[in-house]
């Protein structure tokens, strides 16, 4: 690691040593901002875009606009339970919005803080759209040739992310202390 990084590194972790919410804050204001990208986009796409009534849009060889309305979890699994679904799943995503919360306020680093933020952000975006529309609202959909992945939104690849930001922590959290420790 670099002396630059090291007092980066070192500055971020007095900060939080002095101010014990800090990591806590750049978590939720990464929640925010997944959670105002995501409304923003969906309210783009529904509002001024009419997706429902025009269904996909080629905005290039490899993405389109295409509206989904997901009943379901990630990539419509669990889409067969009905009205009672709209309040199991989005319950159950606000159980895990609170756990996230209190994993926030114990993180060590700020990239620990992003990922639960972006994950937070992006869980409560979504239960924003099922207990508003009893659905999720998806549209983007990105393909090369025949092979296509499901069609998402900014929330689901807010959680994706915030999910590999959390393994490449561990990951390089575990180097880290193999190193300091002299093993690996």
């Amino acid at each position: 690691m670099s002396s630059i990084a090291a007092l980066r590194r070192a500055g971020a972790a007095e900060k939080a040593r002095r101010f014990p919410g800090f990591y806590m804050q750049i978590g939720i204001l990464a929640a925010l901002i997944v959670l105002l990208a995501d409304q923003g986009s969906k309210w783009f796409i529904l509002e001024t875009v009419n997706l429902p009534e025009k269904h996909q849009i080629v905005l290039l060889p490899v993405l389109n606009l295409t509206m989904v309305w997901n009943r379901g979890v990630t990539f419509g699994l669990l889409n067969g339970f009905g009205p009672a679904g709209i309040w199991i799943l989005g319950g159950g995503a606000i159980l895990i919005v609170a756990g996230l919360l209190l994993w926030m306020r114990r993180a060590e680093n700020r990239l620990i803080a992003i990922a639960l933020g972006m994950i937070g952000g992006g869980a409560i975006g979504n239960v924003i759209d099922r207990f508003r529309f009893g659905a999720v609202v998806d549209f983007i959909h990105a393909h090369v040739g025949e092979l296509s992945w499901f069609v998402f939104n900014v929330a689901d690849a807010a959680i994706v992310i915030g999910v590999a930001l959390l393994i490449i922590d561990t990951l390089i959290g575990r180097t880290q202390r193999e190193t300091r420790t002299g093993e690996g």
